[in-house]
């Protein structure tokens, strides 16, 4: 990923993440902003946002964390959701989202070095049941 693709998150983001965060904490999304702050796979997606803030392999996944602003949202945006433990990811998240976010999590919790968050999010709120294409991707 190159700094033009970094800042197109970095970009999306910094319009909405007050908004953000103030969801997460709440422990409930309201607003449309699940691509851009929980990217995942880009073939798992099937609208224009989801295809333009995908992320293509492995690889990319890896170059998205060592964004250090990328890494830290993504970090933080993980977090927010364990303060909620107990709940379901449907109940804060809506189901499709949910589902959004399980990718996002198994697939950047593959990359060397992820933080530990990553894979505490897929076995509080998932059971530890990963997204099969995620684990797949090269």
């Amino acid at each position: 990923m190159n700094s033009v693709d970094a800042q197109k998150f970095l970009d999306a983001q910094d319009k909405v993440w007050p908004q953000v965060v103030r969801e997460l904490n709440q422990g409930e999304k309201t607003s449309h902003w699940i691509w851009y702050v929980f990217p995942q796979l880009a073939s798992l997606g099937r609208s224009e946002r989801a295809r333009r803030y995908g992320i293509a392999d492995l690889a990319e996944a890896k170059a998205y964390l060592d964004n250090p602003m990328l890494r830290e949202r993504l970090e933080e945006v993980a977090e927010l959701l364990l303060m909620h433990r107990g709940w379901s990811p449907e109940d804060i998240l809506g189901p499709v989202d949910a589902l959004k976010v399980r990718s996002s999590m198994t697939l950047f919790s593959r990359v060397d070095g992820a933080p530990e968050v990553f894979e505490k999010i897929l076995d509080v709120f998932y059971d530890g049941e990963r997204c099969a294409e995620s684990d797949a991707a090269s």
